[in-house]
């Protein structure tokens, strides 16, 4: 098969199982590795690409997964976390390397080489911590420690790796101490120097409005794949770090606009993610699996069991972080991308430095000491590459289990420890008026959790009082965007009376959310879209009703789906409730049907549909069961 077919049907498979994962509501990573492992027992990306093209493109990719993380960790998120972030991105990293080291010298990994696992499993990683928030959608102490830890670490990981294989090809611990201190120097300043003069130059140009628009996202990509490559050529495998330290400071300078860069970064980390793993899962074969099946099973339970455990509750000690956050974080360690990644490039690493060391050794030495150390030296890292051979598929079987118990068992210990929920089922209020705060009595009498949101006073007074939650804020605010809490809610209703801040907040928390959990309420003054006949001759009238209606309407871009049945704006359900109608629940049963209560309630404003503890924004366009739910719905004063 040629390039052009394999990479196309890669980027399909990644698609679909991503796709498939979100309908199944399982981690997408599964499914990749599942799919990459059946499609490379079809064709090797390795006889397809090459390998060092194979290597080389998968080096690029991590760099641009990694920048595109850091680009989402702000300083301002360790309020109250710091001293618990820093203790996870130093402290646990250590004790994590030094217990992987334990466990893997107790499955029978050889100790040089379970230096080197040790060094590559310290970390967790955005490729999996990412789609496990938002599908976890924990408390936002919770996301910022996971995804600090996550993306720093990713870096830390393959830094130590590196002083841990070069000190391997050195060989003796004097050679090796001297050249992993300078390998740890030379790496800290070449990422330093080149993260901050990138760093300076792209927000020089961003504040000079030198780039426009529609090329900020391509050239920050540009940027960082270019500092990730001069980095890596200066001194190997620095290139992380320095795209990591690049996105951190950039996306704590102040006042300086990402959005543009975070949007597209994003979709193209899912789209990188997809077909990193569909690749590095198709080299492993079924006959490498089965050899270390049985050093797999023991070193994977004292990962799980033992190790991560371990380093957390210890290098946690004494920080800001609760019992409950340290217990769950405790059984959160999936490893991704940079693990098999990095693994898969030292294996091959160590091929290339037994292949020169036999070569310098058949040219011989300038004496015969030089030459019997030269055979020795290469006799040992030919018995490293035979002891390396099941370094990759240990690490691809560590990855799948862990992916599998962590993303799949963590959602319910979550909810056990209240830190999130795997089904958020809440309602945001933008805006409390009264008909929102009895909405919101009525749904939390249902068990359903709601949050109201205002900037007045008189609003947050009374929801108070009403024993409702409440945030005193704008919808828009930078707290309310960037840092409210949001576990456990599901759907916003854009209720305020401002229509243009209802559709901007519809929106942004449709990053959040999902577009398709986002409402607002009918924008004043403006008609329901009207159905037009097509294909009609003679649809004069109706082609300058729709002119009429393009000129007059909001764009739909531009707002959001339109909450209640019957839709009805601000102004009017303002008005409702002071002509005396109430927010009551009706329990729809074979006794009293949806049509009972229609023929009860003609006038009533259907609000929400609770099905098992799930509220769900009725539109005109839900369809509405006869029985079996409990409505809530603005009706007359009985």
């Amino acid at each position: 098969m040629t390039p052009a077919p394999y990479l196309a049907l890669v980027l399909g498979v990644a698609i679909l199982c991503q796709l498939a994962a979100y309908r199944l509501r399982v981690p997408s990573i599964l499914l990749l590795l599942v799919a990459g492992f059946g499609l490379g027992q079809w064709v090797s990306p390795e006889s397809v690409l090459g390998r060092d093209l194979l290597f080389a493109g998968v080096n690029l990719c991590v760099g641009i997964i990694l920048f595109e993380g850091s680009l989402s960790l702000r300083f301002r998120e360790l309020r109250g976390l710091s001293s618990a972030v820093i203790r996870l991105c130093s402290v646990t990293v250590l004790l994590a390397w030094g217990l992987t080291t334990a466990a893997g010298i107790t499955a029978g990994v050889e100790w040089q080489l379970a230096l080197l696992i040790g060094a590559v499993l310290v970390v967790t990683g955005p490729t999996v911590i990412a789609p496990i928030i938002r599908q976890l959608r924990p408390t936002r102490r919770v996301s910022s420690m996971l995804r600090w830890e996550g993306i720093v670490v990713d870096p830390i990981g393959a830094i130590l790796a590196v002083l841990v294989f070069q000190a391997l090809i050195v060989g003796g611990p004097d050679g090796a101490l001297e050249t992993a201190a300078l390998t740890l120097g030379r790496t800290l300043l070449i990422s330093t120097v080149l993260a901050l003069a990138f760093g300076v130059l792209l927000e020089v140009a961003m504040r000079r409005h030198v780039i426009p628009d529609f090329l900020e996202g391509v050239t920050f990509l540009a940027v960082a794949v270019g500092s990730l490559v001069i980095s890596n050529e200066l001194q190997s495998e620095s290139g992380l770090l320095t795209v990591t330290m690049l996105g951190i400071y950039l996306a704590n300078r102040p006042g300086l606009r990402l959005e543009h860069v975070r949007a597209f970064k994003e979709h193209l980390q899912v789209l990188i993610v997809g077909a990193l793993f569909v690749l590095l899962a198709g080299r492993v074969s079924p006959a490498e699996v089965v050899a270390v099946a049985p050093t797999a099973a023991i070193f994977v339970v004292l990962l799980v069991l033992v190790v991560r455990p371990a380093s957390v509750v210890l290098g946690l000690l004494g920080t800001e972080a609760t019992r409950q956050e340290r217990t769950l974080l405790a059984f959160m360690a999936p490893r991704g991308i940079v693990a098999a990644a990095v693994t898969s490039i030292f294996a091959l690493e160590i091929e290339h430095a037994a292949d020169e060391a036999r070569e310098l050794a058949a040219l011989g030495g300038e004496t015969a000491q030089e030459t019997l150390a030269l055979e020795a030296s290469a006799e040992r890292l030919e018995q490293l590459v035979v002891e390396s051979a099941g370094l990759v598929p240990l690490v691809f079987v560590t990855i799948v289990v862990t992916v599998a118990l962590y993303g799949l068992g963590v959602g319910r210990l979550a909810e056990r420890l209240g830190l999130a929920t795997t089904t958020p089922n809440g309602v945001l209020f933008a805006g409390a008026p009264v008909w929102a705060r009895q909405a919101a009595g009525v749904l939390s009498e249902l068990k359903v959790p709601t949050l109201l949101v205002s900037l007045a006073p008189g609003e947050v007074t009374q929801s108070r009082m009403a024993g409702l939650k409440v945030e005193r804020t704008h919808i828009l605010s930078e707290y309310a965007v960037e840092d409210m809490e949001l576990a456990g809610l599901g759907s916003l209703v854009a209720a305020t009376h401002d229509d243009d801040t209802n559709s901007t907040a519809a929106r942004e928390f449709g990053h959040a959310l999902g577009q398709s959990n986002t409402y607002q309420l009918r924008r004043q003054g403006e008609a329901l879209p009207r159905r037009t006949t097509s294909g009609r001759r003679g649809g004069g009238e109706d082609t300058e009703r729709s002119e009429a209606s393009a000129k007059e309407q909001t764009a739909s871009k531009l707002t959001a789906r339109v909450a209640f049945s019957p839709p009805m704006s601000a102004p009017e359900l303002d008005a409702a409730t002071r002509e005396g109608m109430q927010v009551r629940r009706t329990t729809l049963t074979d006794q009293h049907t949806l049509d009972d209560f229609r023929d009860r309630e003609p006038d009533a404003v259907l609000m929400f549909l609770v099905t098992d503890g799930v509220a769900t924004v009725v539109t005109p366009r839900t369809q509405l069961p006869q029985e079996g739910a409990t409505l809530v719905a603005l009706v007359r004063a009985r």
